[in-house]
């Protein structure tokens, strides 16, 4: 029954670089817009960027690695929808860099009507990214995501009011951010650092901390790679802890008096 499906997406191409191609053109072309046309497009972005090739290789890797529903590399390639909303905002963004910004534009509103994912174009993402079930994800323009992060579905990386330029967070190597978390404005969230699911974040989060809540406040280290790990739970410490906005370089030192101390870096 399947046969003509797994010829037409995967045996008749010589190359990762086609079959994502024809996959993706496949699920985003339109009577508007050509799936032969797309998947040249698509074909084009891939042949003049090697380095779009080794990030699909590498969230194909994360994916596999992380997510227990996964034995198969080709699970994510042809059916989960959160690496093929990953890949297509790639391509998305390397036509919003080249001068094609009107094209990026109408990719990005089909990738949503499709996927249900809404990434603005211009938004800069890692390598070794996992975006989980990814219905309901947003991520704003100035959005920054950097390598091996694990997003599970309906998270937001939103502005905080109407003001335009830099707006969005920026999210550092190895977090994981849980179900339906809001992680809002122009913030950092350092490395390693757990985001519980729920949880809407307004500050900076230091690196190696977990933090939940509604506003999200820090309740524990978080484990070395928590998107990695992929643990769900949330182990609170039974610490104290408070803000000292003493600093001017330092504006939320958070200070664990009890287990540990930590400060965030410049």
């Amino acid at each position: 029954m399947l046969a003509s499906f797994l010829h037409q997406t995967v045996l008749r191409h010589e190359s990762l670089d086609s079959v994502l191609s024809y996959h993706l053109s496949s699920k985003l072309g339109s009577p508007i817009m050509d799936v032969r046309a797309l998947f040249e497009i698509y074909q084009q972005a891939l042949g003049n960027d090697e380095q779009i090739s080794k990030c699909v290789e590498a969230d194909l890797k994360a994916i596999y690695e992380r997510d227990p529903a996964c034995d198969e590399y080709t699970l994510p390639l042809l059916y989960f929808k959160g690496f093929h909303a990953i890949q297509a905002h790639r391509i998305n963004h390397w036509l919003y860099l080249n001068g094609r910004k009107t094209l990026a534009y109408f990719l990005q509103n089909r990738m949503s009507e499709v996927f249900g994912v809404d990434i603005h174009p211009a938004a800069h993402f890692g390598h070794g990214l996992m975006l989980d079930h990814a219905t309901g994800f947003v991520a704003g323009e100035t959005a920054v995501l950097g390598n091996n992060i694990s997003i599970l579905h309906g998270v937001t990386l939103g502005g905080s009011g109407k003001e335009g330029g830099d707006r969005h967070p920026k999210i550092g190597n190895g977090v994981m951010i849980g179900a339906n978390a809001s992680i809002l404005g122009n913030i950092r969230i350092g490395d390693n650092a757990k985001i519980g699911a729920g949880s809407v974040v307004v500050s900076d989060v230091p690196s190696s901390i977990t933090v939940v809540g509604v506003p999200a406040k820090p309740v524990a280290r978080a484990p070395k790679t928590p998107s990695a790990d992929m643990d769900q739970n949330i182990q609170f410490a039974e610490i104290d802890f408070y803000h000292l906005n003493t600093r001017k370089k330092m504006p939320s030192e958070i200070y664990f008096r009890r287990h540990f101390y930590f400060k965030k870096q410049d």
